[in-house]
């Protein structure tokens, strides 16, 4: 399987603007800038793309691996946070809260664990320092 998106980009770094086209156009024209990646602009970035990614890949993962141990969850929630440091992408942060009946914490510990280590794009993002903080609630607001 193999996807793709498009980036065009023009201008210089501080006064261009590009726009993001993604196969499914799920982006359509999806304008980034240097307001929006190193400052408060309107639009997307690199960065927040990633943490969508590796948010998305790793609950989908985290779900499997569940299901696969006998258990439904009925909430996963992740937000992940992307650190641009010095010009590097230098780690990706995972947080999790978790509805899952009839499981015990120190089972979904090793089990999301399992899930950060597993995910495509965790194995893709494999030079950051990647950090998993996994919450089980019994209740997601």
């Amino acid at each position: 399987m193999k996807r793709y998106s498009t980036a065009v980009w023009s201008g210089t770094l501080k006064e261009g603007n590009g726009s993001l086209i993604s196969e499914s156009r799920a982006l359509e024209n999806m304008q980034y800038s240097y307001h929006s990646r190193f400052e408060e602009g309107t639009g997307t970035n690199p960065e927040e793309l990633m943490a969508a990614a590796h948010a998305g890949c790793f609950t989908m993962q985290l779900s499997a691996d569940l299901t696969k141990a006998g258990f439904t969850p009925e909430v996963l929630e992740t937000k992940c946070e992307i650190t641009l440091e010095d010009g590097a992408i230098t780690k990706s942060n995972l947080t999790l809260k978790a509805k899952i009946p009839e499981i015990q914490d120190d089972q979904f510990q090793e089990i999301a664990k399992g899930a950060k280590q597993n995910c495509p794009v965790s194995k893709a993002y494999s030079s950051l320092e990647i950090s998993l903080d996994a919450n089980l609630e019994k209740h997601i607001q």
